[in-house]
């Protein structure tokens, strides 16, 4: 994962959250990787977008001057955490990953820390 040196003034960049965020990103990628072929396009995708969706809404609100609209998209970041964690559960009664799956403390790790934001 790159660090993105040519942007560390971005404050988004210093969000423990954000940074937790891409790492939950890459684990639902490769994660979905192994989902069957006919879930591409279903649960798998919907997974993706909404872990693509915390750490977007991280740096967007990170990136607003008012404290009320950075509080407004960490808002819409635990709404896709939610989101995502339905959409595990649901893979996890499919069988397509196990409930003890590492992405689920991943997961935790990050709502606790958009929370604490």
């Amino acid at each position: 994962m790159s660090n993105g040196k040519s942007q560390e003034g971005r404050g988004h960049y210093k969000l423990e959250a954000w940074k937790r965020a891409r790492e939950l990103v890459l684990s639902v990628y490769k994660l979905t990787q192994t989902f069957p072929r006919e879930e591409m396009f279903g649960l798998a995708a919907q997974m993706r977008r909404a872990a693509v969706s915390i750490p977007s809404n991280i740096a967007e609100g990170a990136a607003r001057a008012a404290r009320r609209e950075f509080a407004q998209f960490l808002n819409i970041s635990r709404g896709s955490l939610s989101e995502l964690e339905t959409q595990l559960l649901i893979a996890t009664d499919l069988g397509y990953i196990k409930n003890n799956d590492p992405v689920f403390e991943l997961l935790d790790l990050v709502s606790r820390l958009v929370t604490g934001l």
